[in-house]
């Protein structure tokens, strides 16, 4: 079976999916809709170049304001003439772009973690870790760290069979660093029952990082 990823969000509809006109790209979220002005764009509003992280934007909406995004939240007009007063709309959302066009998805920008001068998206580390077949789910999320800032943590539900243990552990982390990169694999983890989420499923790592916080 082909599968044809795809990026949204609440606020609209699908604005970057492997959509039925292109070949599918595996764990890439593929190409923007054409319905939108996407485009990458650093922490200063300029475009990225190929393979630059940047935020997933939707771009010249003081000019034409496209059908299907939100107009505003609910009873909030401060917070609506921040996020849609401007030239763009600022998803929060991290990615970089291949030669090809195809959009790889990086994480929430408040999630992308800051380990030693490298920025480590929690996608990436979080599919490697799923690939374990110890691991049914899993979150990656940023502990402080006195020297490095923050560090990789992997906060692990494990499958039946399994129980945590230091070779559990070191064989998950070893799993990482030959997925990825050996820089990216979690220096932290720890094994829980359930993960916390909201209503709608996802997971809430911002919870996560308060309670490391407060340790």
């Amino acid at each position: 079976l082909e599968m044809r990823e795809g990026f949204g969000q609440t606020e609209g509809p699908v604005l970057i999916a492997n959509f039925k006109w292109i070949d599918p790209k595996p764990g890439s979220t593929g190409k923007p809709s054409p319905l939108f002005n996407i485009q990458l764009l650093d922490s200063e509003g300029n475009l990225c170049d190929d393979g630059e992280e940047g935020t997933i934007s939707i771009c010249d909406i003081d000019k034409s304001f496209p059908v299907g995004l939100f107009t505003g939240y609910y009873k909030n007009p401060e917070l609506t003439e921040k996020v849609l007063g401007g030239k763009n709309y600022n998803t929060g959302d991290m990615a970089w772009r291949d030669s090809n066009g195809y959009y790889w998805f990086v994480g929430r920008n408040d999630d992308v973690i800051k380990c030693s001068g490298y920025r480590i998206g929690p996608f990436e580390v979080e599919s490697a870790l799923i690939e374990h077949p110890a691991v049914v789910e899993c979150a990656i999320t940023a502990a402080p760290d006195p020297i490095r800032g923050q560090v990789v943590k992997a906060t692990i539900v494990l499958a039946k069979g399994y129980t945590a243990s230091p070779e559990l552990t070191k064989e998950l982390q070893n799993h990482v660093k030959h997925v990825t990169a050996p820089y990216k694999y979690p220096r932290i983890i720890e094994y829980v029952d359930e993960l916390p989420k909201t209503l709608g499923g996802k997971i809430k790592r911002a919870q996560i990082r308060q309670k490391d916080h407060q340790k």
